[in-house]
């Protein structure tokens, strides 16, 4: 069967595992068996693809990033240059926890900035934006732009990327002209 995406030479793809049509994978990567990769994917160098994880279409990865077992990526999902996942709360050297693994999910366009950590258990939402070197320790709503240690809300951004400034709970992207709402609990959707 030809294999319809590119792998570098130094790296390891085991057995067991689908990947996408046009998916890149590059230098000292290791993509284990059991995980699921889409289309059009971009792996960097050094990145770790555990068993069971899922990575949409579209994917970007940047060097040095370790996504373990727990951990699901929609498409469109931008992680960072050395961000780091967890997948147990309480980890000991010796305690076996595989049974207590975390579900993480960064939801569709969102960005994961360099150095930023996210503890298991909490979603990131669509298009939300984590800053560099945030400690993202509770869920992260649609569109918010997170950072700080720990992650807090800083304001919200465009699927652009794009700052939006918000006035009577509107606000519409000064680069792409995308509107948005938000409600009285602060979510923000785009509107039509």
């Amino acid at each position: 069967m030809e294999q319809n995406f590119f792998v570098h030479e130094s790296s390891y793809v085991d057995e067991g595992c689908t990947i996408g049509a046009g998916t890149k994978i590059w230098h000292f990567s290791h993509i284990m068996g059991g995980c699921t990769i889409g289309e059009k994917c971009n792996i960097g160098q050094n990145v770790v693809i555990s068993p069971g994880v899922v990575l949409g279409s579209g994917v970007k990865i940047q060097n040095n990033v370790s996504v373990y077992t727990g951990v699901v990526c929609e498409d469109g999902v931008f992680l960072g240059p050395s961000c780091v996942f967890t997948n147990v709360i309480n980890p000991r050297a010796f305690i076996e926890r595989k049974s207590e693994y975390r579900k993480t999910t960064i939801r569709q366009g969102a960005s994961i900035g360099a150095n930023a950590t996210i503890v298991c258990g909490h979603d990131i939402g669509r298009y939300a934006f984590v800053g560099a070197g945030a400690v993202v320790t509770k869920n992260v709503p649609d569109y918010a732009m997170v950072y700080g240690s720990p992650a807090r809300i800083r304001g919200y951004v465009c699927q652009c990327g794009e700052k939006l400034h918000f006035a009577d709970g509107k606000a519409v992207c000064g680069a792409c002209a995308k509107q948005y709402e938000m409600n009285e609990n602060s979510e923000v959707k785009e509107t039509v």
